[in-house]
């Protein structure tokens, strides 16, 4: 079943921002990738970012990261952005998830039971 894509104002001011041939491969990365497997993660492409309740996903397409929310069979294309500025957009936009939905973390100062 394939997905319906649907772009918020500010992820479509992104896109037309891109130079041409950036545009082209973004909009034909969003087809191949997200019509149809868009929670299929990949090591290359596809990552769920399972810190943040929004954006839940990141594409990544050459120097270039589109951010994205599955809810049903929507995908919400949420910004595209460079590479450089990702990690900065992601602090100011993104929303972190809840608590109880994060995975746990290893507790610092545990001593390898290894070693005598």
């Amino acid at each position: 079943m394939p997905y319906e894509i649907e772009l918020t104002e500010d992820s479509k001011r992104d896109i037309q921002a891109l130079r041409s041939f950036e545009r082209r491969k973004v909009l034909d990365a969003i087809e191949r990738h997200l019509h149809h497997e868009p929670t299929q993660e990949s090591k290359s492409r596809i990552k769920h970012l399972r810190q943040l309740a929004t954006p839940q996903y990141r594409l990544r397409v050459d120097d270039i990261r589109i951010f994205y929310d599955v809810v049903d069979d929507v995908v919400e294309i949420i910004a595209v952005i460079a590479k450089a500025q990702a990690t900065e957009w992601l602090a100011h936009e993104g929303i972190p998830a809840e608590p109880d939905r994060q995975p746990p973390r290893e507790e610092e100062g545990h001593e390898d039971r290894n070693s005598s």
